[in-house]
């Protein structure tokens, strides 16, 4: 099914077409048809299969349908800085050819004035962290009187982040008469808790298994001693192809102590976190984007906003507590339909968190060791699921590009 296909007007179309997209993904095929019908939904989607087109297309071509009005109609909620500046990118990107829609991003780590501005000067659609449009809120910056639409995008992270009361206060100064859309990677009873509070009516868009990674990932354990990640991540990545890739910790200290010991090792790693000043995570993000930088350490929260088709290899230097977690970090590879290496160096003390992420995802990951770091405790061998099927062997160096020693 094409674009054209969808409902979409010709100055959306020509947008889409110029980013060079011709067939809407999954998501988008089902839930912009309901969204311009002006139902309330709920999309479900794996990690980076166009859910932010899926309800910015809706929302554009609601906008200009009615013609510029230069007041608050569309308000999207999102989790992080990095992802409110995404978002605000796709509304600039799709309504390029949309006149007279404004979009403006409100968010916290920097100054409130520019944000107080576009505010009162009439932004069409407003893309805002829940803390920071709660500060403008308070100071009466905001106007609600003429809300239309309402997006909760990521709305499971923004729950996980602890954004609950701040969004129920929120939903509860919004006016009845709307439209409301949430999208989620995963719907957790949490979500659903939600979205029974925010939506009236709703239609229900899930496209594959809830907590599935993409299928064009492939899954690799590196066992490991604890003390010893450190040097088998620097070996690892000496030996990568050309491409980003993107590291993953439990803490914004591990971050900055990793990037540390990389570079002291002749990598030049970046790291991004909530700790690090939003101008410097804007242009290392940029850097990441572009290609100028290809291995960046990131936190899961500062992750959330990472939005790069080449990601060639994702590593968990730390397992995450959370299976689900496991998903969102993998899901940074193998967009579009590409290709995709998940690396999960794992000490003795985390086998059992590993064990509860293989159960969740319906798989047994194959255990690796790279010479000269093998682990003090032999790691465990799980017989595989009954659904699975065995696949051929390969080293971790013959994925990353590297020559294997004899």
């Amino acid at each position: 099914m094409p674009f054209t296909s969808l409902g979409l007007a010709p100055e959306l179309l020509r947008a889409v077409a110029e980013e060079g997209y011709e067939q809407p993904t999954p998501i988008q095929q089902e839930a912009i048809p309901l969204a311009l019908a002006g139902r309330d939904l709920i999309g479900s989607a794996q990690t980076g299969t166009g859910k932010t087109a899926a309800f910015m297309l809706p929302i554009l071509q609601r906008l200009a349908n009615a013609g510029p009005k230069h007041v608050l109609r569309a308000l999207i909620l999102v989790p992080t800085r990095e992802l409110a500046e995404q978002v605000l990118q796709s509304a600039r990107v799709y309504g390029r050819h949309v006149r007279g829609v404004t979009a403006a991003a409100v968010y916290g780590g920097v100054g409130m004035e520019p944000q107080t501005k576009a505010l009162r000067h009439g932004a069409d659609i407003i893309v805002a962290t829940p803390g920071r449009l709660l500060d403008h809120m308070e100071r009466g910056h905001v106007d609600f009187s003429r809300l239309e639409v309402l997006v909760l995008d990521e709305a499971d992270r923004m729950l996980d982040m602890g954004f609950a009361p701040d969004v129920r206060r929120i939903l509860a100064a919004l006016p009845d008469q709307r439209q409301t859309m949430l999208f989620s990677a995963t719907v957790s009873p949490e979500v659903d808790a939600l979205a029974r509070r925010a939506l009236d009516g709703h239609a229900s868009v899930e496209i594959g298994r809830r907590a599935t990674p993409a299928e064009g990932i492939e899954h690799v354990i590196v066992a490991v001693d604890k003390l010893q990640k450190r040097g088998v991540l620097a070996k690892i990545l000496r030996a990568k192809p050309a491409g980003q890739t993107l590291v993953f910790t439990r803490t914004k200290y591990g971050a900055d102590k990793l990037v540390t010991f990389l570079r002291k090792d002749g990598i030049p790693a970046h790291a991004i976190h909530g700790d690090k000043a939003q101008s410097h995570r804007t242009r290392t993000l940029d850097a990441f984007r572009s290609g100028a930088a290809d291995v960046l350490v990131a936190t899961d929260i500062a992750a959330r906003g990472i939005d790069v088709d080449g990601i060639r290899m994702v590593v968990n230097f730390d397992v995450p507590n959370d299976p689900e977690v496991y998903v969102h970090r993998v899901g940074r590879t193998a967009r579009a339909g590409a290709r995709g290496l998940a690396l999960t160096l794992i000490s003795p003390d985390e086998w059992l968190l590993m064990g509860d992420i293989e159960k969740l995802i319906g798989q047994t990951f194959p255990r690796e060791v790279i010479p000269g770091f093998e682990p003090s405790i032999k790691p465990l061998q799980p017989k595989p699921m009954a659904a699975e099927q065995p696949k051929p062997a390969r080293s971790v160096r013959a994925r990353v590009g590297g020559r294997r020693r004899r």
